[in-house]
């Protein structure tokens, strides 16, 4: 019973950090809203008898790819920029979506409830280190590897995206970017610094 309150409190805090995150304009605001839902996954990886997940979740997420995030959003210099009034339409797909997302969640907690019950084996190390770590190099071990170039590969292209352009060059590279987006009126923007 203690459980099944504590999962409740940590997924409606879960919940609460996500819509924060969304609603913020601010993406500072937004970045410390996601560390919060971090945190939470955390406990409930916790009330799940998963604790080197949930050291994981926090070490890795809520710390150093959130760290990554600040740094980004701080090396860009984010400034207000003004509403998008092209794009309405999609604050009807995106509910229209939520709604079926809520659908599905109603569909599987009703599934869950009707699912019969069996005992836990407390002998099963599910979720302990050891067992995650005999898998990821046995089983696993071609997937693992897979993940590895993967984030090689966006490392190379993060390097490739921020090289270094001479002024004339850059320049001619926003002007470019935006004539396609039909946006001439931008070109002297005080914000685009070259």
């Amino acid at each position: 019973m203690a459980s099944t309150i504590l999962f409740f409190l940590f997924a409606g805090f879960a919940i609460a950090c996500a819509v924060s995150m969304v609603y913020h304009k601010n993406p500072l605001y937004s970045a410390v809203s996601l560390v919060g839902v971090f945190v939470a996954l955390s406990c409930i990886y916790v009330t799940l008898a998963a604790p080197f997940i949930a050291v994981v979740q926090i070490l890795i997420y809520a710390g150093a790819i959130m760290v990554l995030v600040i740094f980004v959003i701080m090396l860009l210099n984010l400034d207000e920029d003004k509403p998008l009034t092209r794009l309405r339409y999609l604050y009807a797909v995106g509910g229209g979506l939520g709604l079926i997302l809520l659908v599905q969640t109603m569909f599987i907690f009703y599934a869950v409830l009707r699912a019969p019950k069996d005992p836990v084996d407390t002998s099963q190390t599910a979720g302990k280190s050891l067992s995650i770590g005999q898998a990821m190099y046995t089983e696993y071990l071609l997937p693992v590897e897979i993940v590895g170039i993967m984030l090689l590969m966006a490392i190379i292209g993060g390097v490739i995206l921020v090289r270094r352009l001479e002024p004339g060059q850059l320049k001619l590279v926003v002007d470019s970017e935006l004539d396609k987006r039909h946006e001439e009126e931008e070109k002297d923007d005080y914000r685009i610094a070259f």
